[in-house]
């Protein structure tokens, strides 16, 4: 049993990690999000690690349903794993460009990035498993969502 459920362990542990050390570097200006103007449809601040840990979560599964097909297609797989740690690299870095940073104009292009990867991921997911690739929707919408708020602030107080 454990044999099965260790890539799961591991992809959710990596993901869930990447966003906690994110957290971690951010979180003397989180008060940034209270203190900004913000656009309609603006979440509550509590929001936001609830769902991005509901999305690690995700991520991690797919990852995982993705990474079990090596046997079956390393090299697709290999790629696949690849560029879901890119779009977890640059996930990592959009909340230190827009708490820390406060560099709004570019944390919309760098979540423009993050789109590009979060779709390519998909693609290449879909290759191996329909279900890893459909776990990562709400992610690329939650993405989409965040795109629109962080262009929004960057109008809005600039």
């Amino acid at each position: 049993m454990w044999n099965k459920a260790k890539p799961y362990i591991l992809f959710i542990a990596v993901s869930l990690a990447a966003g906690g050390l994110s957290a971690l570097f951010t979180k003397n200006n989180m008060n940034t999000y209270e203190l900004i103007e913000k656009p309609p449809l603006s979440p509550p601040g509590i929001v936001f690690p609830i769902v991005w840990g509901i999305l690690y979560i995700l991520m991690g599964i797919g990852a995982a349903l993705v990474y079990k097909q090596k046997d079956d297609e390393p090299d697709m797989a290999r790629g696949a794993i690849i560029v879901f740690g890119l779009q977890l690299a640059v996930n990592f870095f959009w909340s230190i460009i827009f708490f820390n940073m406060r560099a709004y104009l570019f944390a919309f292009i760098w979540i423009l990035v993050l789109l590009a990867l979060i779709i390519w991921m998909i693609i290449r997911f879909k290759n191996i498993s329909i279900a890893a690739a459909y776990l990562q929707i709400p992610y690329l919408l939650w993405v989409i969502f965040a795109g629109y708020l962080t262009l929004a602030v960057f109008i809005l107080n600039r």
